[in-house]
Parts: C-alpha cells; sequence; structure tokens
C-alpha cells in the first residue's frame, strides 16, 4: 500500500512545487550569474551571461523523456548560447547552484562537454558533440525512496560540482549540466530532464579530444535509467544505471561539494556568497 501511495504524493507534489534552473556558476574562484527566464526576459537590456538563453522558461519545467529526440533536450527550451563565458583550469572545478529543488524530483546529476570550435556564443547546438564527464545515481540506498545525487545536490545549498578533465585540451566547451527527476518514470516517457548549458573557456596543457555525441542521440525513451520506479527498496548503489553515454575515462568523480569563496572577476560575475556551503538556504532564488 505504502509504495502505491507514495507516487501519487510525488505526483500531487509536482503540481504545487517549483522546478529551477542554475542561477550561478562558480568557476574556478569566480562566480559568474546563469541565465533567469523569470527576469531577464522583462529587461530592456538584460546582461550577457554566461548560462545559455531560456526565454520561454518562465514556468521553469522539463523536457520530458519521449522528446530526448527533440533540440531542446539539447540545452533546455528554445535554448540560445550564452553571450559571455567562463574560464575554468582544466583540473579545476565548476559548481552549479540551482533555485531551491524538490525533494520530490528524486534522480541524477550529469555532466557532459563538447567542444564549441571558435565561439560559444555562437554555435550551432545541433552541431555539439558531448561526452560525459560526470553521472551519479543512487548514493545511498537507505529509505523508499533512496537518497539519489539530486538529493545530495539540495544538501549542499543546491549546489552540484563537477571537475574539469585534466587532461582536456584547452579551447572553448559548453557545459551540459542536468538533472532528471524520476518521481513519474515508471512508464517510458515519464523522466523529466532538466538540461543546462554554460559556455566556458577550458585552459591548460591538456591534449585528449575525447569523441562525442550529438545531444538528440544522449538517450532513448526506453533507456533503464529513464523508465525507473524509485518507490521500492535497492540494495546496492548499482541498482540504477545512469543513463547516456559511457563516461569519459579522463573523468574525475563528482564530489557534490560546496564551492570555494569566490572572486570578483569583470562583469556580468558577481561575488559568489559566503553562504555557498552544505545547509540547505534559498540563495539566489528567481
Amino acid at each position: 500500500m505504502l509504495y502505491t501511495i507514495l507516487p501519487l504524493i510525488a505526483f500531487l507534489s509536482s503540481r504545487v512545487e517549483a522546478h529551477g534552473v542554475v542561477t550561478k556558476i562558480i568557476a574556478g574562484t569566480k562566480t559568474y550569474d546563469g541565465y533567469q527566464p523569470g527576469k531577464f526576459p522583462y529587461m530592456p537590456t538584460p546582461p550577457a551571461v554566461a548560462g545559455w538563453s531560456t526565454p520561454q522558461l518562465q514556468d521553469l519545467g522539463p523536457i520530458n523523456s519521449d522528446k530526448v529526440g527533440d533540440p531542446d533536450i539539447i540545452c533546455h527550451r528554445n535554448a540560445t548560447p550564452g553571450q559571455a563565458v567562463a574560464e575554468v583550469a582544466a583540473g579545476d572545478k565548476v559548481s552549479l547552484q540551482w533555485q531551491p529543488w524538490p525533494n520530490s524530483h528524486k534522480g541524477p546529476m550529469l555532466d557532459y562537454l563538447a567542444d564549441c570550435g571558435d565561439d560559444c556564443t555562437k554555435v550551432d547546438k545541433t552541431q555539439l558533440k558531448f561526452f560525459k564527464i560526470d553521472g551519479v545515481g543512487i548514493t545511498n540506498t537507505k529509505g523508499t525512496p533512496p537518497n539519489f545525487a539530486d538529493d545530495d545536490m539540495i544538501k549542499a545549498n543546491n549546489t552540484w560540482t563537477v571537475t574539469i578533465p585534466a587532461s582536456i585540451k584547452p579551447g572553448n566547451y559548453v557545459l551540459r549540466h542536468e538533472t532528471i527527476a524520476l518521481h513519474q518514470a515508471q512508464a517510458a516517457g515519464g523522466a523529466q530532464m532538466y538540461p543546462q548549458c554554460v559556455n566556458l573557456k577550458i585552459t591548460g596543457t591538456g591534449t585528449e579530444s575525447p569523441t562525442g555525441v550529438p545531444g538528440v542521440e544522449l538517450y532513448k525513451v526506453n533507456d533503464p535509467g529513464l523508465v525507473f520506479n524509485i518507490y521500492k527498496q535497492f540494495k546496492a548503489n548499482s541498482d540504477y544505471t545512469v543513463p547516456g553515454p559511457a563516461m569519459f575515462s579522463g573523468a574525475a568523480a563528482a564530489d557534490g561539494s560546496p564551492a570555494p569563496p569566490a572572486k570578483r572577476a569583470a562583469d556580468p560575475v558577481s561575488e559568489a556568497s559566503p553562504d555557498l556551503d552544505r545547509r540547505h538556504s534559498r540563495a539566489f532564488p528567481i
């Protein structure tokens, strides 16, 4: 009976809880703004930010997993390139802070990179080829549903941290950061995808240029990680398969840790919050 009631509770809560977008990006020691769809479209001259523009995303909703072959799956609904770039050294960390995330929307956290050539601000998203550098699913099987990576993100002040592989060739890249909500994923098409893209300039001395795949080919609607019943008991973290292509061999494990204190960079960069730690706060709301 409990396993029957839990999906209903999650469905009802999803009707009233907001979802979210990435509002802050901490690359190395500097903090950059993400795109704010509830604010920027109404400004006469919105700031140029590293996060990709999604002006039609005022509802903060998902891309459902029956649309994994649609270009909207790449960087979200009608996304266009961000007009600024965040700089980070290969081997350093990038932390991405979401708006307060609903506890019911449990699922994995994933990160991809795609070389965007000379200029990420003008790239055609359908031509980007992504390789996975991070993918974390269940992190603790205790409880029903179990603890997923996005639960750890919530506990870390709605922030997820990923390491840029040290071996990556320097250049311009699009970071595709994503969480997938599985509370309605018992049947194909029910998973909710929340992709967010950020322009990066990666510096360093690496030499690797991993082969990637187009964003519309990252997933299939029937992938085990997209059709999954979270409302049961699990014995091992590996009982859940993180969807998407294989991890790049040079990727470092994600730690979900809070970001270090930030230093001011040129506009439109802003100071990092001193409260960017594991406390569950509501910093940077739209």
